[in-house]
């Protein structure tokens, strides 16, 4: 059984070329910048990078997440493969520290013609009521606690659990004492990441944009759009390693697995997407409505009915019969759609508070997009390489071999 991972020439080049393109794309981004005087060119230059470093940074977590999720339920399925989201989890810190970087920048440094933040309102909120009376939690001081926090501890979690995963291999045989402390060490990460991720930093970094709105199922809704993308990113390494010879243990059986969380959590994505839609329009109250307004029927509309037909409709018409989830050009072309699609998901629930009507998907977005990409590949392909892709001497994984069987 082949159980390391060398990286090919081309994969590497391939993220090399990405992130050149990435860095090229941000130098003329910058020199836009600096020559121009619209402002919302200069709070694109900006919301562009918060929502790729958003995006990448909570689809990444969700490696954890499912790390965590799958110990805590002792399952046996996630073993034949843990070391792709293993890899993934151990370089959220990269992701996170970029968009800490971009967070704190805009917050303290973004202002346009006029002295005013038009990416976080809140920064500069004037004699707005509304505004100041939120200032209890939407203040600086908030804001750079959860922010360094969650980064900070979702960091340390993927790194550690990457290492006690790896420590497993030199233990005695059936030795019991990593397993426990991962299981402990994961019920831990569940409440950071509910107290996080399923709360206050969608609240944050993304409703906070939208400073007079607010919905109370909105984190949880930014939630299920980063879980369905996190799923789908780990299978596309699956297959992508499938096809370079590695991971014999994993079989249909395992895509059919991914397949299903897939399918099953771009439902559940679209039950929250319906449901604070449903209740806003039927409160009819103008503070909350004008949010979807702006969205469905203003200059955003377009993108607003391609979330619904990428995101919900292919997913249920292509992925709910079974052989389907069992094809590997199937899952792997619904993946790739399920990422861009909760990609254009988050462009829409970011861009429209900065930009109004000015918003565009040209040179510099699709950029920035192809920079973070080649960041991923190339740092969760290094990190692949450095250990055993089969976690020798974990406790399930005989249970995951007669799984297969």
């Amino acid at each position: 059984m082949n159980d390391r991972f060398e990286v090919p020439a081309r994969l590497k080049k391939t993220s090399i070329a990405l992130m050149a393109i990435g860095v090229l794309t941000l130098i003329a981004g910058i020199a836009t910048l600096l020559s121009s005087h619209v402002d919302t060119e200069r709070a694109r230059f900006w919301t562009v990078l918060l929502h790729d470093g958003v995006f990448f940074t909570l689809i990444t977590a969700v490696s954890i997440f499912i790390q965590s999720a799958v110990s805590l339920a002792q399952g046996a399925w996630l073993v034949a493969f843990r070391r792709v989201p293993e890899a993934i989890g151990a370089n959220v810190w990269v992701f996170g520290s970029i968009v800490t970087v971009v967070l704190l920048l805009i917050v303290f440094t973004f202002r346009d013609s006029h002295g005013v933040n038009t990416i976080f309102p809140w920064v500069t909120p004037g004699d707005d009521e509304i505004i100041l009376g939120k200032s209890p939690f939407l203040n600086k001081g908030m804001f750079i606690f959860f922010t360094l926090a969650a980064v900070g501890l979702w960091s340390y979690f993927g790194i550690k659990f990457r290492a006690m995963s790896i420590a497993q291999e030199k233990a005695p045989k059936n030795d019991t004492k990593i397993y426990w402390k991962v299981f402990r060490l994961s019920g831990v990460f569940l409440l950071v990441y509910a107290l996080t991720q399923m709360s206050t930093i969608p609240w944050l970094w993304v409703m906070s944009i939208d400073t007079h709105w607010f919905s109370t199922l909105f984190s949880w809704y930014a939630f299920a759009s980063a879980f369905v993308s996190g799923m789908s990113l780990i299978l596309l390494w699956v297959i992508y390693l499938k096809n370079q010879g590695n991971l014999g243990l994993v079989t249909k059986e395992h895509m059919h697995d991914l397949g299903k969380f897939m399918f099953a959590f771009s439902i559940f994505w679209t039950y929250l997407w319906f449901s604070q839609y449903m209740l806003i329009w039927y409160a009819n109250v103008p503070e909350e409505t004008f949010y979807f307004k702006w969205r469905q029927q203003g200059p955003y509309s377009i993108i607003f009915y391609a979330n619904f037909i990428i995101n919900f409709c292919m997913p249920i018409l292509i992925l709910m019969a079974r052989p389907s989830k069992r094809n590997y050009f199937t899952v792997t072309f619904m993946a790739m759609v399920i990422i861009f699609g909760h990609w254009l998901d988050y462009y829409q629930m970011i861009m429209p508070g900065p930009l109004g009507t000015d918003w565009h998907i040209n040179w510099y977005e699709m950029g920035i997009f192809m920079g973070f990409v080649g960041i991923l590949i190339f740092t969760v392909s290094r990190t692949l390489s450095k250990a055993s892709l089969v976690p020798h001497n974990n406790i399930l994984l005989k249970e995951t071999v007669i799984h297969i069987a």
